[in-house]
């Protein structure tokens, strides 16, 4: 085996279809079939049988995959430590990032990271935050950039604090929101909970939910055109938007604040990609 075939069997067993599969791979079917068919003669077995639909990895398969996953893993590794033996700050960063942070904030950190070290290359992943710490769990990632609160038994720090706004077309008045059409969006649980928290700690009744959308910028669109009211982090709001914002705070006077964090192992700080990166963070707090 080698690192194609690592590749190719661990990306076959995430998707379970072998079209799919050579898609992602940018591979003709035949050409993968023919390397799959390969590597059973090698082993001498069957690592997969075919199912309605796609296929199904046998127990000796599922073994291989852990193996190549494994091996992809120290072959990064390897790579990572062979670059940063060299003076110069270059090589693959390695980032996982929550969704509405590299959408906001992220591209403008890298764009100024890359104009001062312009030998790094950047490998991200987005999506939701608990996305983000499986990642970062299973050393997919180098650095994950989380909003909410997760355990975390490596180096963590605070990145940035915003507050939780409530947003609406017209001014309105606090005491009336349960009675008021309220826009649901798809979010992580943090958020959820944070949200839900506010909420309890205010009212004895549920928001009048009358509208539920798949992401956060399409719930704004909706408060736009004045379709209801919303609750969302301060970081997805701009003076252009034209929105009535409060701030959000509990009974007890205390601000609704989310916050995002910067996890990382510690052995991570032997890259100069990652220390550069760090300390770029570190010094350039509001960017």
């Amino acid at each position: 085996m080698d690192e194609k075939d690592w590749t190719a069997i661990q990306i076959l067993f995430q998707e379970k279809n072998i079209s799919r599969a050579s898609e992602r791979l940018y591979i003709s079917q035949p050409a993968l079939t023919y390397r799959l068919k390969n590597l059973e003669k090698e082993f001498g077995t069957k690592l997969f049988f075919k199912i309605k639909g796609g296929i199904e990895f046998t127990s000796e398969g599922v073994h291989l995959v852990e193996y190549a996953e494994e091996m992809i893993k120290k072959l990064q590794k390897t790579k990572d430590y062979m670059l940063n033996i060299q003076q110069d700050v270059r090589g693959t960063l390695r980032l996982g990032v929550s969704s509405n942070f590299a959408q906001y904030k992220l591209p403008k950190i890298l764009k100024r990271f890359s104009t001062q070290f312009p030998n790094v290359q950047f490998n991200i992943n987005t999506g939701w935050s608990n996305d983000i710490i499986n990642l970062l769990n299973s050393a997919t990632v180098q650095l994950g950039i989380l909003r909410g609160n997760y355990e975390w038994y490596g180096k963590k720090a605070l990145l940035h604090t915003e507050k939780l706004c409530l947003i609406s077309k017209k001014e309105i008045k606090l005491e009336e929101l349960p009675e008021l059409p309220f826009i649901n969006y798809k979010t992580d649980s943090s958020l959820k909970t944070l949200i839900n928290g506010w909420w309890h700690d205010r009212y004895s009744e549920p928001p009048f939910i009358m509208m539920e959308t798949d992401r956060l910028e399409t719930c704004k669109e909706m408060v736009k055109n004045d379709l209801g009211i919303a609750i969302v982090p301060q970081i997805c709001l701009q003076p252009s938007d034209n929105l009535q914002i409060h701030e959000l705070s509990y009974h007890d006077g205390e601000p609704v604040n989310r916050y995002t964090w910067l996890m990382y192992n510690q052995d991570s700080l032997q890259l100069s990609t990652v220390k550069n990166f760090i300390n770029f963070l570190n010094e350039n707090p509001n960017i």
